[in-house]
């Protein structure tokens, strides 16, 4: 599966295979004292990680490559060269014919502990656990693929959401927290389940509606646009009717409750209205914000 990319004259014949353009933050404000030394060589090597691996057969420009950034905080250090941190994970995608970049994802991740060890060389193989370090990284590096391609094809990301459910099951009996059914309703476990249950298709198929159908044409036609994203959050509000409060439409709302607000604020007002019923419902949390689309 070719991954579709409307937007770029690319006049280079240089092909890379790594797909990610990954940035990391280690903040470590919350330990009492910290050695500089390793958390620089920790930044680098998962850096280095997500940015080198190949994690598909298809080819990229480096223009393509998909912008990411891991801010990870580590909040403990329980015993040597083990962390308690967490992770807050952002991918954004550009908007064809323009320079904003939309956000895909904006997830954190609360579950995490792993190892590392100076001079570590940070390894992946898809055959079994390694170790909860490179397994969340991967992981998450297929989700951030998989809700990539699906902006771009009709359930396009099938493949790489497969790949991080085989390694959800083979890090379910590591000992690990957030890869099982039982924790958190917006862990790995759900995260991915939603993403692969049939129930949800419905949402996947919006997300390409929303982008290359909707958000894609916005610069050119704006009043189109709207009502094809407004068609959509409908759609989306019809499955949160009947499973609400599930991982994959938190997901949705994360990354774009912000970007919907200002979307619809210079609509005419029928379509203020119906933006604001519908996202009120989705997230009656949010409501503080979506007041700002009847201003």
């Amino acid at each position: 599966m070719i991954r579709i990319v409307l937007f770029y004259f690319i006049f280079s014949s240089s092909l890379y295979s790594q797909e990610l353009n990954s940035k990391v933050v280690i903040n470590t404000e919350k330990l009492q004292s910290s050695e500089v030394l390793i958390f620089n060589e920790m930044q680098t090597s998962i850096e280095q990680f997500l940015n080198n691996n190949i994690w598909t057969e298809d080819k990229y420009n480096s223009e393509e490559r998909i912008n990411c950034n891991f801010i990870i905080n580590i909040l403990n250090e329980p015993s040597p060269n083990v962390y308690e941190a967490t992770v807050q994970i952002v991918s954004s995608r550009p908007i064809y014919n323009s320079s904003y970049e939309t956000v895909l994802f904006n997830h954190g991740d609360r579950e995490w502990t792993y190892e590392f060890f100076p001079s570590q060389n940070l390894e992946y193989t898809e055959n079994g656990f390694n170790d909860n370090l490179t397994s969340l990284l991967a992981f998450y590096s297929y989700i951030i693929l998989g809700i990539d391609y699906d902006t771009f094809e009709k359930l396009g990301g099938e493949e790489n959401f497969q790949k991080a459910w085989k390694i959800l099951n083979d890090s379910q009996n590591s000992g690990y927290k957030g890869w099982d059914q039982f924790g958190s309703k917006n862990n790995r476990y759900w995260i991915c389940e939603n993403f692969l249950n049939p129930e949800f298709r419905a949402i996947r198929e919006a997300y390409y509606n929303y982008h290359l159908l909707g958000m894609d044409i916005f610069h050119s036609e704006p009043v189109e646009s709207q009502n094809i994203i407004l068609n959509n959050l409908s759609k989306i509000n019809d499955v949160n009717s009947k499973n609400f409060n599930s991982s994959i439409i938190n997901l949705f709302i994360n990354a774009k409750a912000n970007e919907i607000t200002s979307i619809f604020k210079n609509a005419s007002l029928n379509v203020k209205r119906d933006a604001f019923n519908i996202m009120n419902e989705l997230s009656p949390s949010n409501r503080d914000l979506f007041n700002k689309i009847l201003e």
